[in-house]
């Protein structure tokens, strides 16, 4: 037996951490008058593994920010919805003049008079692709690239040196006929083709719109999807180009605010847990922020921070609450293929540092590496995976 384990008389003390640390100390045995308790060990093999480090942030279980939604007629407005209430595409958003302002969804807002033969453009896309998701006919559109005879906005008033002088004619009352010019159909534009514009029509006449053909500018509201009412700025009465009320997705997320150098180190898909009031489920970062805010009602002083949204993989867990205060585990360093033992298996030696108790062997001097999960990564001489260690139980 060597002089350095001469010098050691064993006892397994368990210690107990806020990091989930277990270890056994070999070292000289304190004086006590009563006998000590003994210590249930066991064995179990050292595993190669991957090991990953967590950090655990607070958030709040709901429905995302809320965002402003603004008239966009003029108008009196007759009718809002509940806060609370879903409304999805096809859905009224509000009234004015008595007269329902439906939500359609898209990317493109409408941002001109639809109703002329042959407008081109990707607000047209919005109209069509609606329309067809609510199953009407819209027949079938000029492909990418074809050249159709658009109406040509109207141009400026002419102008001349002369004050006196009468403006120029344009096409349209040198001809008789609206000016026209031949536009190329570009990558995610649709044709307002005479199908399109019977299908505005009928699609006007169900939901008891004036059957013109037409939508103008404020008579639909083009959001990126479904929206849930969160609350109303506006009242029955009230002009309605003013704001009218706050809205939210959905889709039940989970926001946590993080400091800027951490949200750096974290992406769009990265797998998180949540520690949830009922139990700890997966999820998944669907969102990072870039402007960094102050949280509502913290102190003065308190820095600001980015917001990172996360989706779970099973909405069916968080399905009874409409808020909560959650945890949010995210994943740090990450160690790939090293050697690991349960942290019991550690012994602290009294001259400091680690070993490892092999069954049936003697102490392995081991180097630790990073503690996750309830496992430690070790290397030490002679130790590969599969080798049994002695470890409490």
């Amino acid at each position: 037996m060597s002089k350095t384990v001469r010098a050691l008389l064993v006892g397994l003390v368990a210690l107990v951490g806020s990091t989930g640390a277990v270890v056994a100390w070999v070292g000289r045995p304190a004086t006590t008058s009563a006998p000590d308790q003994p210590v249930a060990v066991g064995t179990t093999p050292i595993v190669r593994t991957d090991l990953s480090s967590t950090e655990t942030f607070p958030g709040s279980l709901g429905y995302g920010a809320a965002h402003p939604l603004k008239g966009a007629q003029g108008g009196i407005v007759t009718w809002l919805p509940t806060p609370g209430s879903t409304i999805r595409r096809g859905g009224q958003l509000y009234r004015v003049n008595d007269r329902a302002v439906p939500l359609l969804y898209g990317a493109t807002p409408l941002f001109r008079t639809l109703g002329e033969v042959n407008t081109v453009g990707r607000d047209v896309h919005t109209v069509l692709a609606n329309l067809s998701a609510l199953g009407y006919e819209t027949g079938t559109q000029p492909p990418t690239g074809a050249t159709v005879v658009a109406p040509d906005p109207a141009p400026p008033p002419a102008t001349t040196s002369d004050p006196e002088s009468p403006p120029s004619p344009s096409s349209a009352s040198a001809t008789g006929r609206p000016p026209t010019r031949r536009v190329v159909v570009g990558a995610g534009e649709d044709v307002l083709t005479r199908t399109l514009i019977n299908a505005i029509r009928r699609w006007q006449q169900d939901i008891r719109l004036p059957v013109t053909g037409r939508i103008d500018v404020g008579d639909v509201l083009v959001l990126p999807g479904a929206v849930r009412v969160d609350s109303l700025a506006a009242q029955l009465g009230d002009p309605a180009q003013a704001p009218l009320m706050s809205v939210t997705p959905t889709a039940k997320v989970i926001t946590v605010p993080v400091d800027a150098a951490r949200a750096a180190t974290i992406d769009k898909g990265d797998v998180v847990t949540v520690a949830l009031p009922q139990g700890v489920t997966a999820g998944k970062v669907s969102a990072v922020s870039t402007a960094l805010q102050v949280a509502e009602g913290a102190q003065e002083g308190t820095p600001p921070k980015l917001t990172v949204t996360v989706t779970v993989d099973d909405p069916t867990t968080i399905g009874d609450l409409d808020s909560a205060d959650v945890q949010v585990g995210f994943v740090g360093e990450t160690r790939q293929g090293v050697l690991a033992v349960p942290v019991g298996a550690l012994v602290a030696l009294s001259e400091g540092g680690y070993a490892v108790q092999v069954a049936g062997g003697g102490l392995v001097v081991v180097e630790t590496g990073m503690f996750a999960t309830g496992l430690v990564e070790i290397t030490g001489d002679g130790l590969t995976e599969g080798t049994a260690v002695v470890t409490t139980s």
